[in-house]
């Protein structure tokens, strides 16, 4: 008689948050945690942020899937602008306490669809609207109506300021959405997967991932990464303020990653983009200083743990030095991986299959 397999053997361990465990076949992205390598549909991030403009990285992700459409992404995305801003005045009568990441989801959930864009197309591009529309309106400005002719990154800077922004402000705000674009299974991502995979609605899906993305063990990391280069201050205060840090057992934000068990690919290619418009900001080379102590700290407190820098660090560098608002942060991961939760929903959906885990039952049996 073969004796009954053990459950507790069979089960992963519930504290490790699933890892390791498989739950997609994707042909979106892949990382390498080991390697410190980060693929899009085959291509290396360093391949493609930096290289070209969001709307053409978009259009290598959704290869696959119908939602291109007829026009170029870049008209597209214009159009879905435009039609978005019909929805804004909505978002100026909610409660006023509303974050703009809420009155972002208002939105979303209020956008009708089937008007001639794909539900992708209309999704991604109202985000945006959405978000700029929404912080206006939290300091007391009328929103400002899109431009279809610009792209999103230069059309998005010009309606949270009302101007247009300077090209190399533009350019690294297109570095930024690429560089996010899709990132595997993360937590909001398996979120919009999961949703997609009962058939929902594709806004659904992405109203689902930008809850889970709204935690701030996920979404909500840059905007510390902020508030401790604030804290540190100068150079020479570097050493000794990580320093305490460290011996109160304290995390320090921008360094250390889930999978990454070497540098986030992803943060050199900010830290690069950050170079060619930084050079004259002081906060850029305090950042790098922290950047070099804090490295040097972690390997003398933890040499058999690898913690390096992770995109977070200069994701609030970047965003910082053309103007974006910390409390912006997450609004704005939000906008670029709108594509990416796109895309796994769509692919998820061409299984046809619910997903649907079991769990491991440790309660009491009934008497």
């Amino acid at each position: 008689m073969t004796e009954a397999p053990n459950p507790a053997q069979m089960t992963p361990d519930p504290t490790a948050g699933l890892e390791g465990v498989v739950a997609a076949t994707t042909t979106l992205s892949h990382v390498d945690g080991q390697n410190g390598v980060l693929i899009l549909r085959g291509k290396t991030i360093e391949d493609l942020a930096g290289k070209m403009p969001f709307e053409a990285a978009v259009e290598h992700l959704w290869e696959d899937f119908s939602q291109v459409g007829d026009h170029p992404l870049r008209t597209a995305f214009g159009q879905a602008r435009t039609a978005a801003f019909a929805v804004v005045p909505l978002l100026e009568d909610a409660a006023p306490e509303l974050s703009v990441f809420e009155r972002m989801q208002l939105g979303l959930a209020a956008l009708p669809l089937k008007r001639g864009l794909p539900d992708a197309v209309a999704i991604t591009g109202a985000l945006p609207v959405f978000l700029a529309a929404s912080h206006r309106m939290a300091l007391g400005l009328a929103p400002v109506a899109p431009d279809s002719t610009l792209n999103t990154a230069t059309d998005l800077l010009r309606m949270l300021t009302g101007t247009l922004p300077p090209e190399g402000h533009a350019d690294a705000l297109n570095r930024y959405l690429v560089t996010i674009l899709d990132h595997g299974l993360n937590a909001s991502t398996f979120t919009a997967r999961v949703i997609g995979s009962t058939q929902a609605e594709l806004k659904q899906a992405v109203l689902g991932a930008m809850g889970a993305l709204s935690g701030p063990l996920h979404g909500g990391a840059p905007g510390p990464v902020l508030d401790m280069i604030d804290a540190i201050g100068q150079p020479e205060n570097a050493e000794a303020w990580i320093g305490g840090a460290l011996a109160r057992k304290e995390r320090l934000m921008g360094f250390g990653h889930r999978i990454y068990r070497t540098r986030d690919p992803r943060a050199d290619v900010l830290k690069a983009g950050l170079r060619l418009i930084g050079a004259e900001n002081p906060k850029v080379k305090l950042a790098e200083d922290i950047e070099a102590a804090a490295l040097a700290a972690l390997k003398r407190a933890k040499p058999n743990r690898p913690l390096e820098t992770n995109v977070e660090f200069y994701t609030a560098v970047l965003l910082d030095a053309i103007g974006i608002d910390r409390t912006l942060f997450t609004p704005l991961f939000a906008v670029g991986r709108t594509p990416g939760w796109c895309a796994h929903v769509l692919e998820q959906q061409q299984t046809g299959k619910l997903i649907r885990p079991s769990s491991h039952y440790v309660g009491p049996q009934p008497v």
